[in-house]
């Protein structure tokens, strides 16, 4: 007589998970949350010290001691800034050349890193692979070797120891970076959106201003807040093509706090902190720009 064996068969062991991916996934958070707090702070701390430099006392400056934080605030400092000026002119002067020069470079290299940036993108022309290597070879230059060209091309033109002069060579130093940046923009665009315009009726310029510049505006944007911060923050070239100090940028007027025998390190750091506050107001604002352009981008794509 046959017997069958009713018992269930035996299954092996379940093996244990190797280490636990949910431990190890927050392990991997808060190593880059660490990471990036750190940079952070390395990053920002400089502009803490001038703040608060700005407002302590000259002892409190001058002391070996470590002062985080100034125990007794004055405005000493930034009043003798605001009273006195710079170089024998006011401190107001030399903000408006800065702006100027900042807000004249940012409309000007908008539109010629624009136009370029779709003729780049948008069509096809001998020579167009050499000119955007020719725009990274530019970058690969410092400017302290175009210096001198630039010199002699600035004081032939007419346009030395004026502002306009420095607008044109800021423009011509952030342009490359803008054209490059500006067609990656115009290259994501589909074809498809201006062909449709052009079906419906649309011109090349209606084309271009109501279909492919509010979705380019995001880029357009982040270009404008990199030519602002360059031309407000430039030194050499404000220094070699400006001669008369009255129409001196801001960070050529501060080098005269400093003297052969000693450095006015609190009229430095308040000069400093004003001229930083033009450049968090432009940032704000343009940020809300450039996230309501995104959305309108996104909904019009």
């Amino acid at each position: 007589m046959t017997t069958y064996d009713t018992r269930a068969p035996r299954r092996a062991p379940a093996r244990a998970p190797r280490g636990n991916p949910g431990r190890r996934k927050r392990l991997g958070r808060i190593g880059l949350n660490t990471t990036a707090v750190v940079v952070f702070l390395f990053a920002v701390f400089p502009v803490y010290w001038m703040v608060t430099t700005a407002f302590k006392s000259s002892e409190q400056i001058f002391t070996t001691d470590f002062i985080p934080f100034p125990t007794d605030p004055t405005l000493d400092h930034v009043k003798r800034v605001f009273t006195e000026g710079v170089a024998g002119h006011s401190i107001w002067r030399y903000l408006l050349n800065s702006s100027i020069v900042a807000v004249g470079t940012v409309l000007v290299g908008a539109v010629f890193s624009l136009l370029a940036a779709t003729a780049v993108a948008r069509f096809r022309f001998r020579g167009r692979t050499s000119f955007l290597i020719l725009l990274l070879i530019v970058q690969m230059v410092p400017g302290e070797a175009l210096l001198i060209p630039l010199f002699m091309m600035v004081r032939r033109a007419g346009l030395y120891d004026q502002l306009l002069g420095l607008i044109v060579v800021n423009v011509a130093m952030t342009l490359p970076f803008a054209i490059w940046m500006l067609r990656t923009f115009v290259a994501a665009v589909p074809r498809e959106l201006e062909e449709a315009a052009w079906i419906d009726g649309a011109s090349r310029f209606a084309t271009f201003w109501k279909v492919l510049f509010p979705l380019v505006a995001p880029g357009l944007v982040a270009t404008s807040i990199f030519s602002f911060i360059t031309a407000w923050n430039e030194f050499v070239f404000a220094l070699t093509l400006i001669g008369d100090q009255g129409s001196y940028t801001m960070p050529v007027a501060l080098r005269y706090f400093v003297s052969q025998r000693s450095v006015d390190w609190g009229a430095i750091m308040a000069a400093s902190t004003l001229m930083t506050i033009p450049v968090i107001v432009f940032f704000l604002l343009v940020q809300r720009r450039m996230v309501s352009g995104l959305v309108a981008g996104a909904v019009k794509g």
